[in-house]
């Protein structure tokens, strides 16, 4: 079961069968392998932007829902203003993901809220799975405490996927959402837009609403009306 904040959707295509691994293979294997466990260090997950944070995630998430195991994946980037009671209750389950937990770092009240959660999920055996740009070392805590418990996570530094294996992933990308890109419409993609892989993947989501929007195939005026608007 998976628990997620109102208005919080997790991506059909996030899923571990879509994820190129690349240099990414141990944390893909670890987050494979998350088992009810107590006093387990978090995990976390660093790097920029477009190395699969938020992928690997929720792919996690949607992984231990489909074994009937309860966890939770919670976009901090969206929800920190509802505040740290949106983890009550989170302290039985499986596992808890936490994405860009940097946007809460330095925030006393959520510093409060995550101490007690990291807490609580140790003594029951779950775990704490978080994503940010940089480690837990990195980031202006706070509270000492939750800066120390956080500093003994198992890092995965996740590394970008190279230029040579976007194509294919994408593909596999679309392939997940049921959608058919042309190879002239991939090429022009490749072609003009950002090549870091989470721009190009949120470009083709807009190519998939727009196409449905608009009852048009994934054509390359299609990709480049997208590319003008990005």
């Amino acid at each position: 079961m998976q628990q997620l904040p109102l208005g919080v959707q997790l991506e059909v295509s996030s899923r571990f069968e879509t994820f190129r691994a690349a240099g990414n293979l141990a944390a893909v294997e670890e987050l494979c392998a998350l088992k009810r466990q107590p006093g387990q260090p978090p995990l976390w997950l660093s790097g920029p932007t477009g190395t699969g944070k938020t992928h690997l995630l929720q792919a996690a998430c949607v992984r231990l829902s489909e074994r009937g195991r309860a966890a939770a994946y919670v976009p901090l980037a969206r929800c920190a203003s509802l505040g740290p009671g949106l983890l009550t209750g989170y302290e039985h389950l499986e596992a808890v993901f936490l994405d860009d937990l940097d946007t809460v770092a330095g925030d006393a009240a959520w510093e409060g809220g995550l101490f007690t959660l990291h807490n609580e999920l140790q003594e029951h055996g779950g775990r704490m799975v978080a994503s940010a740009r940089v480690p837990p070392t990195a980031l202006p805590w706070r509270l000492p405490d939750l800066g120390s418990r956080l500093a003994a996570s198992t890092v995965h530094a996740l590394r970008p996927l190279p230029e040579s294996e976007q194509a294919e992933a994408l593909l596999a990308r679309a392939s997940a959402c049921g959608l058919e890109v042309p190879p002239e419409t991939l090429a022009y993609l490749l072609r003009h837009a950002p090549r870091d892989f989470g721009t190009l993947c949120r470009l083709l989501d807009e190519m998939d609403r727009t196409s449905l929007a608009s009852q048009r195939r994934l054509t390359v005026p299609l990709a480049r009306e997208v590319l003008e608007r990005a």
